[in-house]
């Protein structure tokens, strides 16, 4: 997420007074989404823990990381059937939690997970969240991870792109670890999800892809697959009874 600033640029007649949003206001998450409609959609707001936010233009450096990420969980996509990965999506967490993550990735409500369609959104927690931060490392390390936590995301990553630092969270132990620069983010919830943090912060993506294959080849990654098609035939055969 990018700088938290009050937003300006949006001209008066382009929504409602009314339906307007202001950094730092505070409403409920149906309020919000429902002001929140009345935006086009490249202006980003975000409700975390009840208090409005609202993000700057993003620079490439998050742009660049945000497609690096995107690639490596898109590609365990491809080869872990029931789980789903997204880019900037708005999720309903809660009554007071509307956040916009920069790339997630979910188990499927047929494979057990609880995240759900809603419409043109999401609702409910996915299991991982990565939020990339440049100058908003505050606002993710602490009311987003809060907010997280308590609205049931199991494991959230925030990469810090000036420090080179990736910060992972085991929310639903209260666990936390500041990586090494040159480690390897091995992913507790989705085995065989393994991502080369250097090669990250150098833009080396044939490593990073490289890294990713390894942890797919994995024993523990087979294993994971096997039990999302069980977990999905046993919800198939509920419902046909």
């Amino acid at each position: 997420m990018a700088t938290v600033t009050r937003y300006q640029a949006v001209p008066r007649g382009l929504v409602r007074v009314a339906a307007l949003l202001t950094s730092g206001d505070r409403m409920s998450q149906a309020e919000f989404h429902r002001r929140y409609e009345q935006y086009p959609e490249h202006i980003k707001f975000e409700l975390i823990k009840g208090t409005v936010y609202t993000a700057s233009p993003e620079g490439m450096p998050h742009s660049k990381h945000a497609v690096m990420l995107t690639t490596v969980l898109g590609n365990y996509q491809a080869d872990t059937p029931g789980v789903e990965a997204g880019s900037d999506p708005t999720v309903i967490l809660g009554g007071e939690s509307e956040p916009q993550p920069d790339v997630l990735l979910r188990i499927l409500p047929d494979c057990g997970g609880r995240s759900r369609n809603e419409g043109l959104y999401l609702a409910g927690p996915p299991e991982l969240v990565i939020e990339i931060a440049y100058s908003s490392a505050a606002i993710d390390l602490h009311d987003k991870k809060d907010d997280y936590e308590r609205n049931g995301v199991i494991e959230y990553v925030v990469v810090c792109i000036e420090e080179q630092h990736v910060h992972w969270f085991d929310l639903a132990k209260h666990k936390s670890n500041k990586l090494r620069r040159d480690a390897i983010l091995r992913s507790k919830v989705f085995p065989g999800l393994w991502v080369d943090t250097k090669a990250l912060f150098r833009g080396e993506i044939k490593r990073l892809l490289q890294v990713l294959n390894e942890g797919l080849c994995s024993p523990e990654h087979s294993r994971f697959v096997r039990r999302l098609a069980k977990a999905a035939a046993a919800r198939k055969r509920r419902a046909n009874k």
